[in-house]
């Protein structure tokens, strides 16, 4: 049975388990102190503090790491790939530290991984990071060249959802055509055609439905003028789409729980109510959409994430988008065990492990703002 230690650090967390073959032994979120963090200049400077803490956990534990077979991180904000399971080398470990296309925690996944493999002369992987990038190219046009529609979403849980609700169909998952909505802080829903997420909404940077953080898609226009109003600095204008958008600019909360609560307590016609029901309403128009992108062939909707445990919000989309197809509910998102079953599948020789630099996505076509 291989030995399998995940890595999936957050911006106050470092989520960590110990798998032996599909099975978790343990897992442990490592809370950090935000003043702490505070106190290193890049995310890429906490490395080392969360290593220490890592390892601090592991001998605890008892575990003895040089026993382990694989060490698999959370992708990270990469240039654009396709799905699969990579191997961290040297060009991946590059990107992930200079923050190609961004700072973000997740980029310290494969660090840490790359940093304990070589210690241990065993492989490091990162599974399906959020820039997995499969998207037909009559997709990526928005409506003006600057502006090209980017694959940025939920790919690990996105895929690992795909494939469970593949399974239970009875089916293979690159034979079907699904819908998949990722429904948490932020909202992703992709068209899976075959196996391949070929028109998935920017859940990263405003687009789609609104979320807990999120505004979704915004009126472009009112925006700009918004942006040139002297009224916000573009700080400002960037929290209003991501962290200070969706439920939090509508009732400042963003637990959806809180709201339902909030509508049940103001009663039939409140202005909670209609907040709730309009971001589900919201997500189920842009399933629509998608089943509009496979041609109406959907075999089925999967809705996932930790949204699809409130039964009367999945009550709201299934009123709206059932006539499409069969609805499979797979709540919350298991990050962990699906870091784990990409690096088991390598490591069975089911696939092979790709390698970053080959697989950097050139277009068929120049856009501006793709390079």
């Amino acid at each position: 049975m291989f030995l399998i230690l995940v890595i999936n650090p957050g911006s106050t967390s470092t989520k960590i388990a110990l798998f032996q073959g599909e099975q978790k032994l343990f897992s442990h979120n490592l809370h950090h102190d935000a003043d702490v963090l505070a106190r290193f200049e890049t995310i890429n400077d906490q490395s080392d503090f969360r290593i220490d803490a890592i390892l601090s956990t592991l001998h605890r534990e008892k575990v003895a790491l040089e026993n382990i077979d694989a060490f698999v991180g959370r992708g990270g904000l990469l240039k654009p790939i396709p799905s699969g399971t990579y191997l961290v080398d040297d060009d991946m470990l590059h990107d992930l530290k200079v923050g190609i296309l961004g700072e973000h925690a997740s980029n310290l996944g494969g660090i840490i991984a790359f940093f304990l493999s070589s210690k241990f002369n065993k492989p490091a992987y990162i599974v399906d990071p959020v820039v997995v990038d499969e998207m037909e190219d009559i997709a990526r046009l928005s409506g003006h060249p600057l502006l090209p529609r980017k694959s940025i979403f939920h790919a690990l849980n996105q895929k690992s959802v795909a494939r469970q609700a593949a399974a239970k169909l009875g089916r293979k998952y690159d034979e079907i055509n699904l819908i998949v909505a990722h429904l948490g802080g932020g909202i992703s829903i992709g068209a899976h055609k075959h196996g391949k997420v070929v028109d998935v909404n920017n859940a990263l940077d405003g687009e789609g439905p609104f979320s807990p953080e999120r505004s979704g898609t915004l009126p472009v226009g009112d925006l700009v003028r918004l942006c040139f109003s002297g009224k916000y600095s573009q700080k400002e204008i960037s929290k209003f789409i991501k962290g200070k958008g969706g439920l939090v600019a509508y009732l400042g909360s963003n637990d959806l729980q809180r709201v339902r609560q909030m509508a049940d307590e103001e009663g039939e016609g409140s202005f909670a109510g209609l907040v709730y029901k309009s971001m589900a309403y919201q997500v189920a128009k842009y399933i629509g959409g998608m089943a509009a992108v496979l041609a109406g062939k959907v075999d089925a909707i999967v809705l996932t994430g930790g949204i699809t445990f409130d039964r009367q919000f999945v009550k709201y989309i299934s009123e709206f988008v059932s006539f499409l197809g069969e609805i499979i509910v797979i709540p919350g998102e298991e990050e962990m065990a699906a870091l784990a079953l990409g690096a088991l599948r390598v490591l069975r020789k089911e696939e092979n492990a790709k390698t970053y630099k080959d697989h950097i996505l050139k277009y068929d076509f120049d856009i501006p703002g793709n390079d």
